[in-house]
């Protein structure tokens, strides 16, 4: 039971930043599932995988939820969502039947430099912290960067929302629009991954409670507490200016990076 109230508060963090950092669950979630599965021996041997699958699974509500409220406040833009969903879409397939072939030990080394690298890439290059003028999507980023960001997003059960606001950023846009395009940005990615990590699972017999590499018990856990989440940042938290947006955004990959480099 002490699992799943770490579980539950995980979830409800994860409702908080969907709404404010457009992470629709994995940088949150993927660690402490880990460390989850690792603990209770549920899943044993596939402690990444699970974590992973079980993070994308809970993107699909957590982004789809966001994604409304944004669309309610006018936050999202068609300019920046038309031209990256299809090739995000197309990655999203690739790194959902990666991440079968590779193995658990490496997916979690993959996740920490994954963090780690586009940290220090916020940090070092200019564009993130200060926004540039606004320009729009040439189309050698979009097929170039939109599959290299859903490979990499169901690759890690991240969403992808860790390249495409720094991407959308260095396109001068406010951090309100950036993070709020992440989240149906992150839908290809959820569905995709989804879909995948269910099929690809299925002969490993994990149990009654999973569904492929889902847990779905952590995901109904996960799911109730993301939705209170939401509305707690919805209505009781205040809105924040852009500067400080940004340095929130980077503070919050740095405890992530803690957390899932921790023992």
């Amino acid at each position: 039971m002490d699992y799943f109230i770490v579980i539950a508060v995980a979830g409800f963090a994860t409702g908080i930043t969907t709404l404010l950092f457009g992470f629709g669950g994995g940088f949150v979630v993927v660690p402490f599932v880990y460390h989850f599965v690792n603990a209770t021996g549920i899943g044993a041997g596939h402690g990444m995988r699970v974590a992973v699958a079980t993070s994308t699974a809970v993107m699909i509500l957590n982004a789809g939820y966001a994604t409304y409220t944004n669309w309610r406040r006018g936050y999202l833009h068609s300019e920046i969502l038309a031209p990256l969903l299809l090739p995000i879409g197309v990655g999203a397939l690739l790194g959902a039947g990666l991440a079968d072939l590779l193995g658990d030990s490496l997916l979690r080394i993959l996740f920490s430099l994954y963090l780690a690298g586009t940290l220090l890439d916020a940090l070092l290059r200019k564009g993130f912290l200060g926004k540039p003028e606004p320009r729009r999507i040439r189309p050698v980023t979009r097929w170039a960067g939109g599959p290299l960001i859903g490979t990499i997003a169901t690759l890690l059960g991240v969403g992808g929302s860790v390249m495409t606001v720094p991407l959308l950023r260095r396109h001068g846009y406010d951090m309100k629009y950036c993070v709020s395009a992440a989240n149906p940005l992150s839908m290809p990615v959820a569905i995709v991954g989804t879909v995948m990590y269910a099929w690809l699972g299925q002969d490993q017999s994990l149990g009654t409670e999973y569904l492929g590499y889902v847990n779905t018990r952590v995901l109904g856990v996960l799911v109730i507490a993301g939705i209170a989440g939401m509305l707690f940042a919805k209505h009781c938290i205040p809105a924040i200016n852009d500067r400080l947006h940004a340095r929130a955004y980077l503070l919050l990959l740095l405890l992530m990076l803690i957390v899932s480099v921790w023992p």
